[in-house]
């Protein structure tokens, strides 16, 4: 973080300190990691809350899935709206109370139904998180380091995500699954708390010290405007088959290793918060790699994460088809790592490509796409297959499941990545001249 930006001044003369702005930034990390334990949680916790309350692999991929996706995403968009004219640090603060307490109401659901309205209020309540934070985030930091700004941000992936499943797999081992969702909710209030009182709202196009109207840009102008980007198009269908693989993959690995390899629910939650914690290395790379070869070509924002999905597929192959426990713990190692490089690189070029008007909106966006199709339909996808091959392969129906899924749709999304590069220096251009005409 010594090379983000020193300071920042728009042209009211608005100024933030270099520590000043990394505590902004720990706090939105601070923020993510909270938001990924939430989230997470559901995850290590299936097989418990499938044999208490008589689930199927395919309803458990609905309320990992679509249940939560479908309101995150719509919600999102006049969120976003919201967010791009009015104060997003107080949008964030409540949204973090929202979805804290029905992480916390969903200890008490006794049947699909109540689960179901459980995730539902979550994702409502995420949907204010990543859009008026990844503006607040571009409006500290220059183009040239918003990358790797966003890149730490999405640290918060990778470190919530292996604390949820630590938490949830120890605590729903010993005090039960009810108690791990009523435990993880209550930080949220604290850092709600924090984002209230201690984060300052920076002016819109700060970092660009541009001088941004309060007006926001219409919905249809801002959708107008990127429908003619065919690169954002791509990479965000990237994106969405990356979130696709990784959110299925999430929800069904500590099933994996406990019905495939025969681990118990801490034991699993153990070995899964370690493997999770290497994610950070690709997430924060992804993004540094980005800004420092996109400074020559900004083409290299696609390839970074194009190239680390394609050298995940021959991990993945192994990874799945290895009999040995042990083996196959060491060989998620690398998919963990390559698996997020594309976060940083795919949301900072959203938000290079639009003007900061438009910043929030852009990125709801980018993220109804990215989860609608991979949080919404990834998991649930791979609870089906999960099923309809449990006749076939019994129970080592997970384990193809996930194999098929990894590398159809890494592949797939590696081929978005490719046509994104091909167009992304026009697309720029683009903005650029109707950030010269206002």
């Amino acid at each position: 973080m010594s090379e983000l930006q020193s300071q920042a001044e728009n042209p009211g003369g608005q100024r933030f300190s270099t520590g000043y702005m990394r505590y902004a930034l720990g706090v939105f990390l601070l923020v993510y990691i909270v938001n990924f334990i939430d989230r997470q949680i559901f995850s290590i916790l299936i097989e418990p809350i499938k044999e208490d309350i008589h689930l199927s692999d395919t309803q458990l991929g609905l309320l990992g899935g679509i249940a939560f996706a479908l309101f995150y995403t719509f919600a999102g968009i006049p969120i976003a709206r919201w967010a791009d004219k009015g104060v997003r640090k107080n949008i964030v603060a409540m949204a973090i109370l929202i979805w804290s307490a029905m992480t916390m109401f969903t200890s008490t659901a006794k049947s699909f139904g109540m689960l179901l309205a459980a995730r539902v209020g979550v994702g409502i309540g995420e949907a204010g998180c990543s859009p008026p934070i990844h503006s607040l985030i571009s409006d500290y930091f220059p183009e040239e380091k918003r990358a790797t700004a966003l890149s730490i941000y999405s640290l918060g992936i990778p470190i919530g995500g292996a604390i949820g499943t630590l938490a949830g797999g120890w605590i729903g081992e010993y005090f039960g699954w009810r108690t791990a969702f009523l435990v993880v909710g209550v930080p949220g209030i604290l850092v709600s708390a924090i984002v209230y009182f201690t984060i300052r709202e920076p002016a819109r196009g700060m970092s660009e010290k541009l001088a941004v109207k309060t007006d926001t840009v219409p919905v249809q102008d801002t959708l107008k405007f990127m429908w003619r980007l065919k690169s954002f198009w791509h990479l965000a269908l990237a994106g969405a088959l990356h979130a696709f693989v990784g959110y299925g993959v999430a929800l069904f690995m500590p099933s994996f290793f406990i019905r495939i390899h025969g681990f118990g629910l801490a034991e699993t939650s153990t070995y899964l918060f370690l493997i999770g914690l290497t994610g950070m290395i690709g997430t924060f790379f992804g993004g540094y790699l980005g800004d420092r070869f996109g400074t020559r070509d900004k083409r290299w924002y696609m390839g970074i994460p194009g190239i680390a999905t394609l050298i995940s597929v021959p991990f993945a192959v192994i990874f799945y088809t290895s009999q040995d426990p042990y083996l196959a713990l060491f060989l998620a190692v690398p998919g963990a790592i390559l698996g997020p490089m594309y976060l940083g690189p795919t949301f900072a070029m959203t938000q290079a490509l639009v003007t900061p008007a438009m910043r929030a909106m852009a990125s709801a966006i980018l993220l109804f796409v990215l989860n609608l199709i991979g949080l919404g339909f990834g998991p649930v996808f791979a609870g089906f297959l999960s099923d309809f091959l449990k006749e076939s392969y019994g129970q080592e129906s997970i384990r193809y499941a996930l194999l098929y899924l990894a590398v159809g749709g890494n592949l797939w999304s590696a081929l978005h990545y490719y046509l994104a590069s091909r167009t992304l220096r026009d697309d720029l251009l683009q903005k650029a001249k109707l950030d010269d005409a206002v």
